[in-house]
């Protein structure tokens, strides 16, 4: 079974064809980075509904000028099944990240969630499906596990869901399989568990929680931690969720269609959590004076999770590189430069 290096090596010397939807986003603008940095062509799409064209611009500063021209970038949303068929004409891979995430978002406003989540994902796969493309890699989640209790959290045992955005990511869950069964379409799901890492966005009312206290303690400003602080995550380095992405694109029969953990098998509890970054962040010069604020613990919230890789570690050798320090230690320079 190949190494993560021995693909990257494969993939170098016969480049492929990509699309990565969800794009201009924080992880699909880093799928496109790791993409180009290994002379793949790649077709973008995104709306910018979360997406940011400075995102793209980045990438293009970070590439050769000819890595560059491999990329082609379409404006469009999911929700248009003739742009979905657009972007999938001869495509190889599809890593498909569009989505609108975040629990609280879904729980103010389902239909939206919904319309992009479950229809715009539908419309991705019938397309994919329809090109024909070696494999169809979709963006999943932890919010699955729902109000299962048990930890680590293994793929097969799953609860009721919290949000009507854990909802929507079981309901793509779903006609994955179903699209296996009924048409044997390769489809692998990646259930995310807390990304982070570079150009996350740090901004806005539904901003995840890494980003969010790294820009309001450079700043000065207070850092809100909902609960007592003892709720824990298991927090996925960006350059972890890449690698993930590739080595199930490009998985052999035998891991697809499947769904697998994507994470590092630890658990970080918010206290620890904020702690690291001011660590991180005194150790980059910055002052850090005020102590978090404590309030009420967020709806829909789920107490703890933390994965069991063992799945993926197995069926798709993935050897996760960053632990949550590691990752934020790398990860603020470039909130330094960014946040103003």
């Amino acid at each position: 079974m190949r190494t993560f290096e021995q693909v990257n090596a494969e993939l170098n010397e016969s480049p492929k064809k990509w699309l990565v939807t969800g794009v201009a986003g924080f992880i699909g603008s880093n799928l496109l980075e790791a993409l180009l940095k290994l002379n793949q062509t790649v077709v973008g799409l995104d709306n910018f509904a979360t997406g940011y064209q400075k995102n793209l611009d980045e990438v293009k500063g970070l590439v050769s000028d000819e890595q560059w021209q491999n990329f082609t970038f379409v404006e469009g949303d999911i929700r248009d099944f003739d742009t979905c068929q657009q972007v999938t004409d001869g495509v190889d891979y599809v890593l498909h990240q569009a989505a609108l995430g975040s629990v609280p978002r879904s729980l103010a406003d389902p239909i939206t969630s919904n319309a992009a989540n479950v229809t715009g994902f539908l419309n991705m796969l019938e397309a994919s499906k329809q090109a024909k493309v070696t494999s169809f890699v979709y963006a999943a989640s932890s919010s699955t596990y729902g109000d299962h209790p048990a930890l680590p959290k293994v793929e097969e045992n799953i609860g009721n869901p919290l949000s009507p955005y854990a909802v929507t990511k079981y309901v793509n869950e779903l006609y994955a399989n179903v699209y296996a069964r009924a048409y044997d379409f390769n489809c692998i799901g990646l259930r995310y568990f807390n990304v982070f890492g570079r150009r996350q966005d740090p901004d806005g009312a539904y901003a995840a929680v890494i980003p969010k206290w790294t820009a309001a303690m450079i700043k000065g400003d207070d850092v809100f931690v909902n609960g007592d602080g003892e709720t824990s995550r298991d927090f996925c380095y960006i350059e972890n969720t890449v690698q993930m992405n590739i080595l199930a694109a490009t998985g052999t029969e035998e891991a697809k269609n499947e769904v697998y953990n994507v994470a590092v098998g630890d658990r970080t509890t918010l206290n620890d959590l904020y702690a690291a970054i001011k660590t991180a962040l005194i150790d980059n010069g910055v002052n850090i004076e005020k102590e978090p604020v404590y309030r009420e613990f967020r709806a829909g919230d789920v107490r703890h999770s933390q994965a069991d890789i063992s799945k993926a570690k197995s069926k798709l050798q993935y050897a996760p590189k960053y632990h949550v320090g590691q990752g934020i230690l790398e990860a603020m320079p470039w909130y330094l430069k960014n946040v103003k």
